[in-house]
């Protein structure tokens, strides 16, 4: 079910989607009426909407599109997205507060048990935003899946390693777990797996990592807001054992953090 700004689409809004594809979004799974790491994610839209747009929408005014798409829902998965009918390519410099697109569908399940995963040299525009223009990232899995991979990893041409398709990833030597320090898009789930670490026994460092160095960790892992944390098996040539146990305790970590109230 699609809503805008908390209202039924107009023909005029859906063909605009249909045709220009410039804005940002974030989603989340609603637990019980609440959303785990709802305040970045609705820190986030606002300023995606300042950036891309030039005004803010309000965090108020974001709750209350949320509470519109859900009713009486306690259930759910919903995608908040930022769009303005006022931006076209060739009157691309409007400032204007966007409007807002709640979809609502019900909870997917996790990308993978595991998964395999090819290196390839990409790297999103403005990698700091969750911005609609995915084209490249359909295009990565669909390589590495035709290749007989799942998903795809990202890394400059240097080697620089950033981020997945759709998710961040995470290398693991011992307790600690290793970030990657590069331009990308700093997930919700990553942040909550941060934030809890210390509450199952581990720490987290964050440094550049290069493809050259996939060989000297024990493990690694992928997280999105609809994968707390999924084993990864191989990246390119490389086999991992990473532990259930491991996984396990990333999990717990990412639950450490409760449903905010929405």
């Amino acid at each position: 079910m699609i809503l805008i700004d908390g209202l039924p689409p107009t023909e005029a809004d859906l063909t605009y989607l249909a045709l220009v594809n410039y804005g940002a979004y974030t989603s989340f799974r609603v637990e019980d009426g609440g959303v785990r790491g709802l305040g970045h994610h609705l820190g986030r839209l606002d300023a995606y909407a300042v950036a891309l747009f030039g005004e803010p929408v309000g965090e108020g005014a974001l709750r209350d599109c949320i509470r519109a798409a859900l009713a009486d829902r306690r259930d759910a998965w919903l995608r908040v997205s930022l769009f303005s009918p006022d931006i076209w390519s060739r009157t691309p410099s409007a400032r204007v507060r966007p409007k807002v697109m709640t979809a609502l569908s019900p909870p997917p399940p996790p990308l993978a048990t595991s998964v395999r995963l090819q290196v390839q040299t990409y790297a999103r525009e403005e990698a700091h935003i969750k911005h609609t223009a995915i084209f490249g990232l359909i295009r990565a899995r669909r390589l590495a899946r035709e290749a007989g991979h799942d998903d795809a990893l990202f890394a400059d041409t240097d080697g620089l390693i950033s981020e997945g398709s759709s998710w961040n990833i995470g290398f693991l030597s011992g307790d600690t777990v290793v970030w990657p320090q590069a331009p990308m898009l700093a997930g919700v789930t990553q942040i909550l797996i941060d934030r809890g670490l210390a509450g199952v026994g581990m720490t987290s460092v964050t440094r550049p990592i290069r493809t050259s160095d996939i060989p000297t960790f024990d493990g690694a892992f992928l997280c999105n807001s609809a994968t707390p944390a999924c084993p990864i098996t191989a990246i390119d040539g490389h086999a991992f054992q990473t532990s259930s146990e491991v996984i396990e305790r990333l999990a717990a970590a990412w639950a450490l953090s409760p449903p905010e109230p929405i």
